[in-house]
């Protein structure tokens, strides 16, 4: 997780420990009553009541009717929830296969209107011809995925890709330079993959930025993100996926987004850099 990513889910669990910590002042006890009331270890109450360890939801459960506040576990546990949902490892998101990965971020692409994609690795998703998605994935099955699925995870991203192409959707994506040239898969598959690109770049509901390879360039490549409208970011990072829905935080993303799509070529010059790239793969 980046820094900044693990800040703000730190941040998040500072919120909820902050009000158990309310509670239990409110009540009256030292955190040594509360941890005899509850069962537990002295330290065990520190480390929650100082967000270095996340309660589970009996946990919260135990701390408010120890505190004589059972009203507020709901709530309580309902926020730990948010949290957990902020950050979910691969391994969690992919244990039931890479289709129910796929299927399950459909609601989200079907609701939103204004899509940014910043892609600083691989091709954005909603871009990929059927051949890329299946190295990409095949890729990321081999790694850490004990489920075989990649033919319905492929068929499930090709599905999804319907969304470029209904309503009054609006989509602007960047992509890094280093992206045309990253060498998956073989060359048939990659020149397959920057000719959709040189189509896909035409739609009137489609921008395209490459931002190009260069010395001297005032913002450093990031990690990947989408931006969902003005109301959601998901980052997918090494480790695992990330959702970012505070006002600030994406605000940040979009911010970034800005800086970056102020360095990207467009049209003609967007096109030439495909075309090059294409033909370093003869």
């Amino acid at each position: 997780m980046s820094v900044s990513s693990s800040s703000s889910v730190q941040a998040a669990r500072q919120v909820l420990a902050d009000r158990l910590r309310e509670i239990c002042r409110d009540a009256g006890l030292e955190g040594k009553q509360l941890a005899v009331a509850c069962g537990w270890h002295p330290s065990k109450v520190s480390r929650i009541a100082t967000a270095k360890t996340s309660p589970s939801a009996d946990d919260i459960l135990a701390w408010c009717q120890a505190c004589s506040a059972e009203e507020q576990a709901q709530d309580l546990i309902a926020s730990l929830r948010a949290v957990e949902g902020m950050w979910i490892d691969w391994r969690r998101m992919e244990r039931a296969g890479l289709k129910h990965a796929q299927e399950e971020r459909l609601p989200l692409f079907t609701r939103t209107r204004w899509f940014r994609s910043y892609a600083s690795w691989l091709v954005p998703g909603l871009l990929q011809t059927y051949g890329y998605t299946e190295d990409v994935l095949r890729a990321v099955q081999r790694r850490r995925v004990a489920v075989d699925d990649v033919a319905d995870a492929v068929a499930a991203r090709m599905d999804r890709q319907r969304v470029l192409y209904e309503g009054q959707k609006r989509f602007a994506f960047l992509v890094e330079e280093s992206v045309l040239h990253n060498g998956l898969g073989n060359a048939e598959t990659q020149t397959e993959q920057l000719e959709h690109l040189l189509r896909v770049g035409t739609l009137p509901n489609v921008s395209l930025g490459v931002i190009p390879a260069r010395t001297g360039r005032t913002r450093m490549p990031v990690e990947g993100f989408w931006i969902f409208d003005r109301s959601q970011v998901n980052v997918e990072l090494v480790s695992g996926y990330l959702t970012l829905t505070q006002p600030s935080e994406v605000g940040a993303y979009a911010d970034t987004f800005a800086m970056l799509a102020d360095l990207a070529a467009y049209g003609a010059k967007a096109r030439g850099l495909i075309t090059s790239a294409m033909a370093s793969l003869r």
